[in-house]
């Protein structure tokens, strides 16, 4: 028979993104409700697995009076990190060299040891596989889908996602003044990782004239082509919005950083390497804006607050059901519950056939193919 749950902890994991307070804040009351008792982890796990970075505790308990009024503010108040993953954590060895090591079991150590009962994980893929390995080893587990990619499988988005689109389509529109009034080419560089949800959705809802999405190879010389096209058609300024997983058709992807133990690599830079190219095919004047992390900060939007708030309660609601090692999901009817397994390690593209993107192609918008 299935202990009975008194306490659960809760975590945020990978890159910030608005509303993972509101979930904070749902699954603290929604325990509360039933009588459970619910701890806070800082900074993903290191809460756990350094303890003396900590000197006022690495986990701390969680009330309704710490989490009142949290649910509209950016950030999280657990902090996070997206390093150090336990599973593949990176350790230095006396020869100098770095290699991996599994500290996962460190975790349920702790759970067992304090009697907490059960996780709530909050995060992306890297903190959803995570959190599936953690079940695998016994622990009750429920993830919460958040990135502000919108690349998690399973789902139909994911809070953060429509805060982000929300703010890079308020950056085109401001663009799209200053780029006309002195006749310029504005290159645009979002996040995004591997999926081009961001890029493509604030693209069209923000009037881009090119998107270039990861998921299909550009040809420089048509992106050119079709600014050229605008030029001689009267109108000499155009926006270029490109996600920063983007890639040529015949090329590679930049990177910030590359790969090592410990760290995935970093996306980035892709959008000089356009604006250098266009302004040397077109003899337009060119310029780059690249909004990075100011797409993760800022309050959410209403749809974002309101999907975390349901999430965080669908959590709860979820393992007092008796529900482990599953993802709540947001469905077409409700909030779904899906096996972590069937998320870890799995990205949502944009599919090629998908209708947003049709509906780019119809009003003229080039993808660079």
């Amino acid at each position: 028979m299935t202990k009975p749950i008194k306490r659960i902890a809760v975590c945020t994991g990978g890159g910030d993104a608005p509303g993972l307070n509101a979930v904070i804040q749902s699954v603290v009351i929604a325990a509360d409700n039933l009588g459970w008792q619910c701890y806070g982890i800082r900074d993903g796990f290191n809460g756990i697995l350094f303890p003396e970075r900590y000197p006022e505790g690495g986990v701390y308990r969680l009330t309704r009076d710490k989490v009142r009024g949290i649910g509209h503010l950016g950030g999280t108040m657990l902090g996070t990190t997206n390093k150090g993953n336990p599973l593949h954590f990176p350790i230095n060895m006396p020869d100098g060299t770095v290699r991996e090591i599994d500290r996962s079991d460190e975790i349920l150590t702790y759970f067992a040891t304090h009697e907490i009962d059960a996780l709530v994980s909050i995060g992306g893929d890297g903190s959803l596989t995570i959190a599936n390995a953690l079940h695998q080893k016994g622990l009750r587990v429920v993830g919460v889908p958040k990135t502000i990619d919108n690349d998690l499988d399973k789902t139909y988005t994911t809070f953060g996602f429509d805060t982000a689109v929300g703010f890079a389509t308020e950056c085109l529109d401001r663009l799209h003044a200053t780029a006309e009034s002195h006749q310029r080419v504005m290159v645009v560089e979002v996040m995004g990782r591997y999926a081009g949800w961001i890029a493509l959705h604030a693209g069209i809802a923000g009037d881009a004239h090119v998107i270039l999405l990861p998921e299909i190879g550009f040809d420089l010389d048509k992106v050119a082509a079709k600014i050229r096209e605008r030029v001689s058609d009267g109108r000499p300024y155009s926006i270029v919005l490109v996600a920063e997983g983007a890639q040529p058709r015949d090329g590679h992807r930049e990177l910030l950083a590359a790969a090592e133990v410990g760290h995935a690599e970093r996306l980035g830079g892709i959008g000089e390497t356009i604006a250098r190219a266009l302004a040397e095919s077109t003899g337009n004047d060119t310029r780059v804006v690249v909004l990075g992390h100011l797409l993760r900060g800022g309050s959410p939007t209403a749809f974002d607050r309101l999907s975390a708030l349901r999430f965080g309660a669908a959590a709860v609601r979820a393992l007092d059901e008796g529900q482990s090692g599953v993802m709540v999901a947001l469905g077409f009817r409700g909030v779904d519950y899906v096996a972590l397994e069937e998320v870890a390690g799995h990205i949502r593209n944009v599919p090629l056939d998908c209708d947003t993107l049709q509906t780019g192609r119809d009003l003229g918008i080039s993808f660079g193919d």
